[in-house]
């Protein structure tokens, strides 16, 4: 399991160092793998809102999604997420950007005749967690659209293993 040690002190709601998180994280059993700095460019995943989600005219499979980042601009990003819908609130890395798991640099490209400017990320693909079922969901952030969704580009991620005696954590 991976998490942001932002995100962890803000669900927790703690100011504690890392050092002391990573103590209590094992005096509670659980393995902590390993810390990872971030140091890729994240302040371009900003937080967006689709606004509509269609059919692309030429897959079955595939979404053609108009997307707000803020301001009066709407971008068409091609989508295979099935959770991809119309007020969904997500994660958007435009062209330029680097996904952290796959290390891809975006660009504009054609997706199956249809321009496709970036994507709508998943959790997995920001190396936030293992899952890759849709993209992500973001709930109460309306007055954030258009902000970096990573407060920092130097992000702490800590990397923990659930052990078999605390299938609880998960």
């Amino acid at each position: 399991m991976i998490l942001t040690l932002s995100w962890l002190k803000n669900h927790l709601n703690t100011k504690a160092n890392i050092n002391e998180i990573i103590e209590k994280l094992t005096n509670i059993g659980l393995e902590v793998e390993g810390i990872k700095e971030n140091s890729n460019n994240l302040s371009e995943f900003k937080i967006a809102k689709i606004l509509k989600a269609e059919k692309h005219p030429n897959a079955d499979k595939l979404k053609l999604c108009e997307v707000s980042i803020g301001g009066s601009s709407v971008i068409k990003v091609v989508c295979g997420a099935d959770n991809a819908r119309n007020g969904l609130i997500t994660v958007y890395a435009p062209p330029g950007a680097t996904i952290p798991k796959s290390k891809i640099k975006l660009k504009v490209a054609k997706i199956r005749g249809v321009e496709s400017r970036g994507m709508l990320c998943s959790e997995n693909e920001l190396n936030l967690s293992d899952e890759s079922a849709g993209i992500i969901e973001l709930k109460n952030m309306s007055n954030k659209i258009g902000k970096s969704f990573f407060k920092s580009s130097n992000e702490k991620v800590i990397d923990l293993s659930i052990t078999p005696n605390r299938p609880d954590c998960l």
